[in-house]
């Protein structure tokens, strides 16, 4: 499953408008509740929504907001039984990200990889380390260091960093 995310994150990437200084990265949340199969709760990429947003924002952000109704149909739920919240979902959600959580945002916006920790994600999944292009990135240890589990997966680092590069003159 987790080839299966990273790819569909990889789509996502795809959908980025390219912009010098900027990478682009695909996210998909994947919520497991006990006793039922995992749900794809929410995609995302950077750019997405307005505000120079990165993708994993993006993904939370439509994952915040969906209705009751939203959320147990993803998550595949009956009309009777009750829908956990979207906080106790996310608990139980793996990110899988193109590029690793950022740890630093030039813009001063807030970083993706301490909206994952303030979300209480089980897992993130990394298609790759992001590049020291612009800043020393740390995400992958804020999350480990929070208790989240962190998997950098394997086989598609090459295509997940000519996604994150897509349009840059500079690499």
């Amino acid at each position: 499953m987790d080839k299966q995310m990273m790819e569909l994150a990889l789509e996502e990437a795809g959908k980025c408008d390219a912009k010098e200084g900027a990478f682009s990265v695909g996210c998909v949340l994947v919520a497991h509740l006990p006793n039922k199969p995992p749900s794809i709760i929410s995609v995302g990429y950077s750019r997405e929504l307005p505000g120079n947003t990165h993708a994993e924002a993006n993904a939370l952000e439509k994952a915040r907001a969906l209705t009751t109704k939203e959320l147990g149909d993803k998550l595949g739920l009956k009309e009777d039984e009750d829908v956990p919240s979207i906080d106790e979902i996310l608990r139980l959600t793996h990110v899988y990200t193109t590029l690793e959580p950022c740890s630093v945002r030039t813009s001063g916006l807030a970083p993706c990889a301490d909206a994952l920790v303030a979300a209480h994600i089980s897992r993130c999944a990394i298609g790759a380390g992001e590049p020291d292009d612009y800043v020393q990135c740390e995400g992958a240890r804020k999350l480990k260091d929070a208790g989240i589990q962190v998997d950098w997966l394997k086989g598609l680092e090459k295509e997940c960093l000519a996604a994150a590069r897509k349009g840059l003159t500079s690499s």
